[in-house]
């Protein structure tokens, strides 16, 4: 066997650059005992906390390779409900930053996420136009509603009903009675999508936000369900107030939607809108967490706060517009107003100010501090966090800034970077600024603000970085004082590459204009020192037919490549500047380019998406590869060998090796376009920046990769993701309604079945072992040694029903219905006899009960026709009935004793209390007595 070729993987070492990503909400949670000092920001696949009073990130929570695309932290504060793109949902604990319960439901990114009251079960809603409702506790589904037809905007649960309101973009508001699983309203009075929607007023009053300036807002009334059955139909239908006539808000007419509007649970009636200032669509509609500020916010930068007025002060407004009407009616020698004094809507949510933000804001949310101030966190579309107090108090209150986040990360997408040569900093430039990172700790030691980079590069020694921009202009700065020392007018275009020459006297830039101009580094005397400084001089021009996509010199300085908009790379010779080759093939223009370190091969990056490879001698293209799904952005050499790294808009990195031409790794993390990259002058470090504002660092590892293992887990991976495309399993007699299980089939799950079916076949094994053994001993008329099964050893001895029980409780709560229903019928006899057995011995009676009821569903027409599980069933309704009534008893003495010890604590706290008060009072009294004696011994 002959020596294969060794490489090195490289592995995602870091993810830096990046504030927050602006696909996701923004979240106020509680950490170290604080409210409303803490966010909870998206950032690619990950979730950052930050500390808005000090600008750092204080944890990160770790997600897998899906984006995330929502978030929803519980009401005790304690935990994070993350939604991902891929449909998964993982719960996070904020204390330790790990995730205790992950649920897989939905097939398309999750777009709502909300807690009930308690934090005990969880909804979200998604693309794929389905609402989940999740038992956090249980850490399962519970059941899936269907009944809208495009993507979910706003999920609301009900404190004090078991009701569920939901809105999408299909322009419905449905409202869902939890109990029945089913979709007893549907309102119609929107004309566009509805994009979200608030509950106010102790939940009788919903607001709607649509693609207009209208907040339209609906009174809700709560109709009693227990209805006296001698009333007759007329009485309760007129009780309800034409309860199954719903008002379509738009126009004149009325839409029945029910077939039986006595049985009505909710009655909603528009009582009229409140008009924004933002012309657009609402993006975010939310309140705080009392409900007594309402805030939304359109495409645009301003974030429209109102005040939304309780019950209490209702009442004084109405007693003192009553009290005006009154005196207004006397001094008019008039009776009486007769007409009852009502408030109109702006007055009942009243306007209170507008947070103007310093660019487009995506999400916010908002918190009422204990000491007045209503805090604010708005998440821009810029890569920002900004911070803002509203000061209640005030007789005009305004918005006050208190803080931004914004070090972390460009404003804008990096266009170029690269690497110095001790491979310690990194240089990022953007639209508006250039950074430079530190590569081991990853922060931002130097911000300088330039004009639109399109490339860069250190110059040798690591003081200085120059900027090729947009405009045209080489701008140089000095990394020890970050200041701009000097810019030149280099390009009537822009400056589209800059490569520096091996000789490191100088460097090369080519433009829109059609020129290639070469560049001398030179001393030249400061006005303001005695000093020298270091300047650049343009020393020589190659005019050019088309415009300079890209640059570079060969290691040896005897050629120049020079890649141009007509989709050829022209070769020309250093020295003389004369025409050497030209590389043609390429359908669209070259737009990176790179030489190896040797000299003796070229690598062209198109727009076309591929690859050549061409040899430097002749120019003759040595194999053209089919390299991304979308264009090839950047594409360099690790220094030293033949492998190169290529870049592309598919959002992927891969590495190729130019001599046998073979793809070698893929490097995925980006979720977005990626833009360029940098490769360390040792090779050990890639770094990429890309469209979803994040900059990721790369490490090779000391692992071997082999091509052969990885094209194997490749197709793994692929077979994986078809397996979760694949089509639902069908549960027998269930009806395609309106309701449905929660979970959905994945790898996971099918595993987990795999597992159970192993299980149950070694339990087989191992029982007729048993009768074989007995069977020899018995003609023996001795005992033989019976030879322990090694898997059942590493269990500690166990019998193989006791295994079958540990592998059924190792399956996640949230995968068992699932799994169960991949499981083949041949495997349910025996798991049901199992199951007689678990449940007499009183174990995991919960657990068994639920899996031991979706089997009876499932196969309900298989077993009751199998002769030989009529006793087996028989068993199964006399134990299982008994242990769940024993469960039952001992649930409720716990619950009884625990409320026993509650109201103890209660009267324990009260006793305190009157003796604290008790204890004051008497200090209180002591010390005026000893003041009045002091005073009198003065008098």
């Amino acid at each position: 066997m002959g020596l294969t070729r060794q490489y090195l993987r490289y592995e995602p070492a870091a993810l830096f650059g990046l504030v927050a990503s602006a696909r996701a909400g923004v979240a106020f949670v509680a950490l170290r005992g604080e409210r409303g000092r803490y966010v909870a920001v998206p950032a690619c696949e990950h979730v950052f906390v930050w500390d808005t009073r000090k600008g750092e990130k204080v944890l990160i929570l770790k997600g897998l390779k899906h984006q995330v695309s929502c978030l929803c932290p519980s009401p005790d504060g304690l935990h994070l409900a993350v939604g991902y793109e891929d449909g998964a949902i993982r719960v996070f604990n904020l204390l330790s930053g790990e995730s205790t319960i992950t649920f897989n439901g939905h097939r398309a990114a999750v777009t709502a996420l909300q807690y009930d009251h308690l934090g005990g079960r969880l909804v979200s809603g998604s693309k794929d136009t389905e609402v989940i409702v999740w038992d956090v506790i249980n850490e399962s589904g519970l059941y899936r509603l269907k009944g809208h037809k495009d993507v979910i905007t706003q999920v609301l649960l009900l404190k004090e009903k078991n009701l569920l309101v939901t809105c999408a973009k299909d322009t419905l508001v449905k409202w869902w009675d939890l109990d029945t699983q089913h979709c007893f309203k549907t309102l119609v009075g929107h004309r566009a999508e509805v994009w979200g929607m608030a509950l106010l007023s102790k939940e009788k009053r919903l607001i709607t936000g649509s693609a207009d300036s209208e907040l339209r807002v609906w009174d809700l009334t709560y109709i009693q369900e227990v209805k006296d059955p001698d009333e007759p139909e007329s009485k309760k239908i007129k009780g309800s107030s034409s309860a199954g006539v719903e008002e379509n808000t738009e126009g004149d007419e009325t839409l029945e939607l029910d077939e039986h509007p006595e049985e009505r649970i909710v009655k909603c009636s528009k009582v009229g809108s409140i008009m924004r200032e933002g012309r657009d669509r609402v993006v975010t509609l939310g309140t705080d967490r009392m409900g007594k500020f309402l805030a939304c916010h359109g495409t645009d930068a301003v974030l429209e706060v109102f005040s939304v007025l309780s019950e209490e002060e209702i009442q004084k407004k109405l007693e003192k517009k009553m009290k005006k009407a009154r005196k207004k009616a006397k001094q008019n020698s008039e009776e009486e107003p007769e007409r009852s004094v009502e408030l109109s809507l702006p007055e009942e949510i009243q306007r209170v100010t507008n947070v103007k933000a310093s660019s487009k804001i995506k999400s916010f949310d908002l918190i009422l501090s204990t000491k007045g101030e209503l805090k604010m966190v708005l998440l821009l579309q810029n890569n920002v966090i900004e911070l803002y107090n509203l000061d209640l108090s005030a007789q005009v209150p305004q918005a006050v800034r208190v803080s931004r986040i914004t070090i972390g990360g460009h404003r804008s997408d990096v266009r170029t970077l690269a690497f110095s040569s001790d491979n310690i900093a990194i240089l990022s430039a953007a639209a508006e600024s250039v950074k430079i990172w530190n590569r081991s700790t990853l922060q931002c030691i130097r911000t300088m603000e330039c004009e639109y980079a399109l490339c860069s590069l250190f110059v040798p020694g690591d003081r200085q970085v120059i900027i090729g921009t947009k405009t045209g202009k080489l701008q140089l700065y000095d990394l020890a004082s970050g200041s701009l020392i000097e810019t030149l007018d280099a390009h009537d275009g822009a400056v589209w590459s800059i490569a520096l020459s091996p000789g490191q006297h100088g460097f090369v830039t080519g433009g829109a204009d059609k020129c290639v101009k070469f560049w001398e580094f030179e001393l030249v005397k400061d006005e303001s020192s005695v000093q020298k400084r270091l300047s650049m001089k343009q020393v020589r021009v190659l005019q050019l037919d088309e415009d300079v996509l890209c640059v570079r010199y060969s290691p040896n300085q005897k050629l120049l490549a020079v890649s141009l908009l007509d989709c050829t790379v022209k070769v020309f010779y250093v020295d003389t500047l004369k025409f050497f080759l030209s590389l043609y093939g390429h359908k669209l223009p070259v737009l990176c380019m790179d030489i190896c370190y040797d000299g003796t091969l070229i690598a062209t990056g198109s727009a076309d998406r591929n690859v050549k490879i061409w040899g430097l001698d002749f120019g003759d293209c040595h194999r053209s590869l089919f390299a991304h799904d979308d264009s090839v952005m950047y594409l360099q050499f690790v220094p030293k060998s033949h492998l190169f790294f290529t870049a592309g808009k598919d959002s992927k990195i891969k590495q190729w090796d130019a001599d046998k031409f073979e793809h070698i790794q893929t490097l995925e993390g980006h979720h977005q376009e990626v833009w360029c990259l940098a490769l360390s002058p040792n090779g050990d470090y890639v770094v990429s920046a890309s469209h979803d504002k994040s900059l990721r660092l790369w490490e090779r590892t000391r692992e071997p990769l082999i091509l052969e293992e990885e094209r194997e887990m490749q197709q793994e991976a692929e077979y994986e993701e078809s397996v979760a495309k694949e089509e639902q399993p069908v549960v027998a007699g269930e009806k395609q309604g309106e309701t449905g299980l929660a979970g959905k089939k994945t790898i996971e799950t099918i595993k987990a079945a795999e597992r159970i079916m192993e299980a149950i076949e070694l339990y087989r094994e191992e029982m007729a072992k048993l009768k074989e053994h007995n069977a020899i001993c018995k003609a023996a008329g001795k005992e033989v040694p019976f030879p322990v099964n090694p898997i059942l050893r590493a269990y500690g001895n166990i019998t193989p029903s006791a295994y079958v029980l540990e592998v059924f409780k190792k399956v996640k709560s949230s995968e068992l219905e699932e799994s169960l229903l991949v499981l083949p019928f041949s495997y349910v006899p025996d798991l049901l006899r199992l199951f007689n057995e678990y449940i007499q011995l009183g174990s995991d009676v919960e657990l068994l009960c639920r899996a031991l009821l979706f089997l009876l569903k499932i196969h309900f027409g298989q077993i009751t026709g199998n002769q030989m599980l009529v006793t087996v069933i028989e068993n199964l309704k006399k134990t299982t009935i008994s242990r769940v009534s024993e469960a039952r008893d001992v649930l409720g003495f716990n619950m009884a004793g625990l409320q026993f010890l509650k109201r103890e604590i209660e009267a324990k706290d009260e006793v305190t209390f009157f003796a604290d008060a008790t204890e004051r009072f008497e200090e209180k009294k002591r010390k005026r007595k000893k003041k009045e004696k002091m005073v009198l011994a003065m008098l």
